[in-house]
């Protein structure tokens, strides 16, 4: 059954081009534009500048070309958050797992975000990043700490990883194709 699988897939990849967009939010040194860099070119850097208001990129996985909003995480930024996560495939907010202190910030700051009625039922995938750092928290407690299993409205899912080891990275560009739609 997976050869046939594999098949139809790249039998569809032919013929249909897919699409999605998607926007990155999280507080500042969370690690938004190293995902993005890691994602669309698989490599990392050390000295990152901060992301001021936005930037907007554009990366080819496959058949899939997602359009990511990479969002700034500073304070004054935060309330552009809600105009471009409406209508997005997917909202992906990204959390410094290492930085045990910035997590009930991180809470306070998704959930309120969160309970924007124009984001209701847009799928919310939250990356604990870092993990390549001994004082990282467990999936687990990062779960517990943001709260996600009270999010009902919408589906979640969570993953640890690193940009800079690049671990989990093909996961989660696996789930964003899997989230993606097909172009009309």
């Amino acid at each position: 059954m997976g050869l046939l699988d594999s098949f139809l897939t790249w039998l569809r990849s032919l013929f249909f081009k897919q699409e999605m967009e998607l926007s990155l939010v999280g507080l500042q040194n969370a690690g938004k534009t190293s995902l993005l860099n890691a994602i669309a070119t698989g490599g990392y850097s050390e000295d990152m500048i901060p992301t001021v208001g936005f930037n907007m990129r554009k990366v080819t996985k496959g058949n899939v070309t997602i359009k990511v909003w990479d969002l700034g995480g500073q304070r004054r930024f935060r309330t552009m958050w809600e105009r471009y996560c409406r209508g997005v495939s997917v909202i992906v907010y990204v959390v410094d797992a290492a930085d045990r202190d910035s997590v009930p910030i991180s809470r306070s700051e998704l959930h309120d975000l969160l309970m924007k009625p124009s984001l209701s039922g847009i799928p919310l995938l939250v990356l604990g990043n870092k993990i390549d750092k001994s004082e990282a928290l467990s999936k687990q407690a990062l779960v517990d700490q943001l709260g996600l299993d009270s999010i009902t409205d919408k589906e979640v899912c969570c993953y640890m990883i690193s940009c800079k080891d690049s671990i989990n990275i093909d996961v989660v560009i696996d789930w964003l194709i899997k989230h993606s739609k097909t172009a009309t």
